[in-house]
């Protein structure tokens, strides 16, 4: 299991550029570059420098701005983007060849014996050339290939000696957990190099598989701030974060600067033109709001009630919404004590009360509770309409 030791490939540069709304240029992937290795990303991702002149002179920049995240790009099995690749002196090559009979006939029309003789005769001469080089070796679609291909290509390859890393692709987010467990168990026991999961969310399972590839051996997985990418984009760092971090809170906290979560959502949702999610892993308006009577009570007595995660471990608060016909008075008190208002139980729970009276007729805001608890304890109980 690699539940306690596995490094995080973060994609926002690459996976994340094939987001419908981001168009990064030079200063953009510098900040955002900067920014995940503050993070702690062990890794980053880069688009090909064959995608464009710019992406070729970005990635030679971010290869050369020292950070402390190993810097990669992400390149199809062709001897001329390896070699472009190694000018710009990036640390390592994710390499990539479909498998699937879909991408073998209508993309690139190899059989899985050429799609074999390609890919070593590339990883060797890889190999040959830059021999410190971190060279990664990845099928795609690798969930619409057939078990017998995959294998064929992953052994062959694996007995060349040449990969530091296997990679393993959901491209269209067909696979589910028990799928990833059972081919990453399999790949783990017949092959030697580590092993990367790349998995999109179109089901919805990208997190879920995630994990479950560490659970059967994987040692990589690749995320993109807010899971931008492709279509529904692939497994969010964020909620990636969240599902480690609820598993071992303090493996976590050690390798990531969690507080920097926010920042970095802020900065990618504002170059891509998006908000966060109000339901977001983590850093949603709503991801530490508790609003149930029976919760917010709960919560005010011990957080750990309803909460999985520790806002304060992301520098980030919690917060308990009163304003509406749910509240109880327990989370009214805690408001009247914020406000420094002495008030008793007895008063407190009438005033709850003439909240939800009030609630069920109109919409309120906490300027009109914190008003109506004002004015409660300077004079009594207010008619109903004085909110």
């Amino acid at each position: 299991m690699s539940l306690e030791n596995y490094a995080i490939i973060e994609s926002t540069l690459r996976e994340g550029e094939q987001f419908v709304g981001a168009d990064f240029n030079t200063a953009d992937k510098i900040e955002i570059a900067t920014a995940l290795s503050e993070f702690g990303a062990e890794f980053i991702e880069l688009t090909s420098p064959q995608a464009s002149p710019q992406s070729r002179e970005d990635c030679a920049i971010i290869a050369n701005l020292g950070l402390k995240s190993k810097i990669l790009t992400h390149i199809r099995c062709h001897k001329d983007d390896v070699a472009m690749a190694l000018e710009t002196g990036v640390d390592g090559l994710d390499i990539v060849i479909g498998t699937s009979s879909y991408l073998r006939e209508f993309s690139h029309g190899k059989s899985i014996e050429q799609i074999i003789d390609l890919a070593a005769d590339v990883l060797t001469w890889v190999r040959q050339q830059a021999p410190n080089i971190i060279l990664r070796f990845s099928t795609e679609d690798s969930f619409r290939s057939g078990t017998a291909d995959l294998l064929r290509v992953y052994l062959a390859i694996d007995s060349l000696g040449v990969v530091n890393r296997f990679g393993v692709a959901d491209t269209v987010g067909v696979a589910n957990p028990n799928k990833v467990f059972n081919f990453v168990s399999m790949l783990r026991k017949l092959t030697h190099a580590d092993i990367e999961f790349h998995g999109h969310n179109d089901t919805g399972c990208a997190i879920a598989n995630a994990y479950s590839a560490l659970a059967a051996g994987a040692t990589h997985i690749d995320t993109t701030v807010l899971g931008i990418g492709e279509r529904n984009g692939i497994t969010a760092l964020e909620g990636f974060i969240a599902r480690m971090y609820a598993y071992d809170r303090e493996t976590v906290m050690r390798k990531y600067d969690l507080t920097q979560l926010r920042h970095l959502d802020e900065i990618v949702s504002r170059k891509v033109g998006i908000g966060i999610p109000f339901n977001h892993f983590v850093t949603g308006l709503t991801a530490f709001t508790h609003k149930a009577g029976i919760h917010a009570k709960a919560v005010l007595n011990n957080p750990e009630t309803y909460e999985i995660l520790n806002p304060a471990d992301f520098g980030l608060t919690r917060y308990i919404s009163i304003a509406h016909k749910l509240t109880g008075w327990n989370a009214i008190k805690d408001r009247a004590v914020q406000l420094g208002l002495d008030l008793s139980d007895d008063t407190l729970k009438d005033i709850a009360q003439h909240i939800k009276s009030i609630a069920d007729h109109k919409r309120l805001t906490l300027d009109d509770v914190d008003l109506l608890l004002f004015r409660w304890a300077k004079q009594g109980a207010p008619d109903l309409e004085a909110a």
